[in-house]
């Protein structure tokens, strides 16, 4: 597999695209005015222990204050053997949350640690998202490019991914002949080969970096930023460039010459597969991303053969529909379903990953008769998703032929990146429909015109609305003013929503609705 790294570099934005065999799989955008935060450490002050949580708020200088879990206070040194050990996210949301962590683990009860005024040093390991503010945790954790230290720990662990046992006790034997007496270390699956030179500088980092990070947290007052995480771009060499990347290109020449020397210092093995474009096109349209960023905000995703995925989001789940759509196939039923099945899993965990989606997700496959195929759609699933750099879980059909699972979300998805609730529908995707607001106006006048005992009212609606009342309900308007001697007239108003009218008198000038509902009030 040709794996790609392409990042285009505005005043306004920065966008990373990384790319398999020619096939975006994931996109990270990062706005001028809206940089990350998870990584970054601060004093931060509790202003609220609720004990019924378990849970403490901590103000670290931000519009929203933190929320730490007691379960994030202290270090758990029982599980020697974290998935990629940080708790700090790379860009993008790749690897957040504490190391490998037991299930059965002590939780201390956390009105007994944290008390309201006091101050406390705290990692952001998830960004602040719609509502909640950013969660914290107090087991900070510091990435290098081959380890992870976290201070208050004192084992050794290596990622899961890397699993060849020799490699696994070799690293083991060269990090405990340089470690120091304190902190834990999680040895990343980067550091697979790599010499003694390399853990030696990655410790030493280390170890500096978190000298560095004490020395300001014990001057500063609380709420205060102490460290200030890598940005997007760096974090992304760190994490993610590694020795199966074929080439990284940027269309900056600034970031370009901080890159290399970054690249320089820390892997100069990659040097040579750093790239200046300077090509005529914009880079995302060189490598024909800027199509698939458009795609990313739709419902629906075509596959290959003419099959199609639906992808709802909503505040609780995202629901993943799979569909044969136009795809026939040229065998029987089961078979042609398996194809649609096989190609959705592969474009499922794709997908994720493109969109960045996290949280509980359910994803409805075509049913199949056979318990085979059914197994080797899930297996597809797995294998796909082992590509993922965020920590997810997979779960076997159930019984409904529904699969469900669940997906880390360290910062918003794409889609709310990229995008607002619609001002009309606020994030339903639905209006009422214009015969469902003339109904309810033409109710309203009635109950109006009886309580009130208006004669001349006027009608104020969006043009969309104003124009549907005048062209396809004359008849029933004119019936109105009939039966309730009333005089009606119809004013546009571009200024109101689409579901949104007001009835005013044409004597007083007076909102009828309001006094309506007044009036509705006091004779109850």
């Amino acid at each position: 597999m040709r794996k790609e790294i392409i990042i285009n570099s505005s005043p306004h934005e920065i966008r990373i695209a990384m790319l398999e065999d020619g096939e975006l799989v994931e996109l990270l955008v990062e706005g001028a005015d809206a940089k990350r935060i998870v990584g970054n450490v601060y004093k931060g002050k509790v202003t609220s222990v609720k004990p019924g949580l378990q849970a403490a708020f901590v103000d670290i200088g931000l519009e929203r204050a933190g929320f730490l879990h007691a379960s994030d206070l202290e270090h758990d040194d029982s599980d020697e053997e974290g998935p990629e050990g940080q708790a700090a996210a790379p860009a993008g949301g790749g690897h957040g949350g504490p190391p490998g962590r037991r299930r059965q683990r002590h939780v201390p009860d956390i009105g007994t640690v944290l008390r309201v005024g006091d101050e406390i040093l705290v990692q952001v390991t998830k960004e602040p998202i719609s509502t909640k503010g950013p969660r914290l945790t107090a087991d900070i954790s510091l990435p290098g490019r081959y380890l992870v230290m976290m201070p208050k720990g004192r084992h050794i662990g290596v990622s899961r991914k890397i699993e060849d046992r020799r490699e696994r006790v070799r690293l083991k034997q060269m990090l405990q002949a340089y470690r120091p007496a304190e902190g834990a270390f999680i040895i990343r699956t980067a550091a697979t080969a790599v010499t003694e030179e390399g853990i030696k500088q990655d410790v030493d980092y280390l170890s500096g970096l978190f000298d560095k990070l004490y020395r300001s947290g014990q001057e500063v007052k609380a709420p205060a930023l102490v460290h200030e995480d890598v940005g997007m771009v760096v974090a992304l060499i760190r994490d993610i460039f590694k020795e199966d990347t074929a080439r990284l290109v940027i269309d900056d020449h600034e970031d370009f010459l901080r890159l290399s020397t970054y690249i320089k210092a820390f892997a100069p093995e990659l040097r040579g597969r750093i790239e200046e474009y300077k090509g005529d096109l914009p880079i995302f349209d060189q490598f024909e991303i800027e199509t698939e960023i458009k795609n990313t905000l739709d419902k629906r995703v075509w596959m290959k053969k003419g099959g199609y995925l639906i992808i709802e989001q909503t505040e609780a789940l995202v629901s993943i529909d799979v569909n044969t759509g136009r795809f026939v196939g040229k065998r029987n039923q089961e078979e042609t379903i398996l194809q649609t099945n096989m190609l959705a899993a592969r474009e499922v965990a794709r997908q994720l990953r493109l969109r960045d989606i996290g949280g509980i997700i359910v994803i409805d496959f075509i049913d199949m008769e056979s318990e085979s195929n059914k197994k080797r759609v899930f297996n597809e699933l797995r294998l796909h998703l082992k590509r993922d750099r965020a920590r997810h879980k997979v779960f076997q059909v159930s019984g409904l032929g529904l699969v469900e699972m669940s997906r880390q979300r360290v910062r918003p998805s794409l889609l709310s990146q990229l995008s607002d609730d619609c001002p009309y529908c606020t994030g339903t995707g639905k209006v009422l429909s214009m015969e469902t607001m003339s109904n309810r106006i033409e109710r309203l006048i009635q109950r109006i015109a009886v309580v009130t005992h208006e004669s001349r009212l006027q009608i104020q609606a969006n043009p969309v609305l104003a124009l549907y009342l005048l062209e396809e309900r004359p008849e029933q308007f004119r019936e109105l003013s009939r039966s309730f001697d009333l005089e009606l007239n119809v004013l546009d108003d571009a200024t109101l929503h689409v579901e949104e009218f007001r009835i005013v008198s044409l004597t007083s000038g007076k909102d009828l609705i309001a006094e309506f509902e007044k009036k509705a009030r006091g004779g109850r």
